[in-house]
């Protein structure tokens, strides 16, 4: 998508097209979007604060106190320091979701290292985001989506699963249209406007796309829930051409490349390689 023409599309079928796909852990961005916008509103204080604000009884039970303050900038970064192998043994599987009370099973993880010092990769740090965002805005996180995010951008077709609690899940829970995960892309790419009307702001999304840390080489920096890759455009390892994108197991994809002024979303079932799409967009279509 460049200066706001739909370049290319392509569907397998009428049904893919116009149904709401899995988009997994591209979940994870746009809640990345919510928590500004929550922020912009002053529903969140900051995130500096501790997310024991939000949660005491759960976390000052805890006898390593250093879990009191974890922030939510840390579950943004997901440098929160828990023993979470979601990249390792649980081969990107996380089985919070077969707990009663996924909060409570993360907060109940050892920690691995002191919040703030590594990004290891944590779909729980993204539920907890979510319960922060219903405690802050008194809304089940679509409510607050469909007012503030989705709504403003003509997305009608989403459906956002939640667990026991009644909590979407804020790792994975999100389906939507590829069409309108091309807005969500096309939105970062006008630095939080919508056919000039501000839906977050400037500030969040810069912010909040940032590189941080660099944990997995082979994908990129991670930032506030959105991957930060420097692009190697005609094979040039100094391009000095970044994409922001988020990523879904399976290979769902909502990619923003600033400076060639481009969004592209990719909606795709490759489990058994999810990087597949990112390396066919770096060899044939951005160059």
């Amino acid at each position: 998508m460049s200066e706001d023409r739909l370049i290319f599309q392509y569907y397998k079928n009428k049904k893919v097209e116009m149904n709401p796909q899995k988009v997994n852990s591209c979940t994870k961005s746009i809640l990345s979007i919510l928590i500004g916008i929550a922020l912009d509103k002053g529903f969140i204080k900051s995130i500096s604060e501790p997310v024991s604000s939000y949660f005491p009884e759960q976390i000052n039970k805890q006898t390593d106190v250093r879990k009191r303050h974890i922030t939510i900038e840390d579950l943004l970064t997901m440098s929160a320091g828990f023993d979470w192998p979601e990249f390792g043994e649980w081969n990107y599987f996380a089985p919070m979701v077969f707990s009663s009370d996924i909060v409570n099973y993360v907060f109940e993880r050892d920690l691995q290292d002191n919040r703030g010092e590594k990004m290891n990769y944590n779909s729980g740090c993204s539920h907890v985001l979510t319960a922060i965002l219903q405690k802050a805005t008194g809304m089940k996180a679509i409510e607050f989506a469909n007012i503030h995010l989705f709504k403003p951008l003509g997305i009608t077709k989403t459906n956002w699963f939640e667990d026991s609690k009644g909590i979407n899940r804020g790792a994975d829970g999100l389906n939507m249209c590829t069409v309108d995960m091309l807005k969500i892309g096309a939105l970062i790419l006008h630095e939080g406007k919508w056919k000039n009307i501000r839906i977050v702001s400037s500030e969040w999304l810069k912010k909040s796309t940032q590189p941080y840390y660099l944990t997995y080489e082979s994908i990129g920096y991670y930032a506030y829930h959105w991957w930060v890759r420097n692009l190697k455009i005609n094979r040039e390892e100094n391009s000095n051409t970044e994409m922001i994108f988020a990523l879904g197991f399976g290979g769902q994809y909502i990619c923003i490349v600033p400076q060639l002024h481009m969004a592209i979303a990719i909606a795709s079932e490759l489990y058994e390689d999810s990087l597949k799409p990112l390396r066919i967009l770096e060899e044939f279509l951005i160059k």
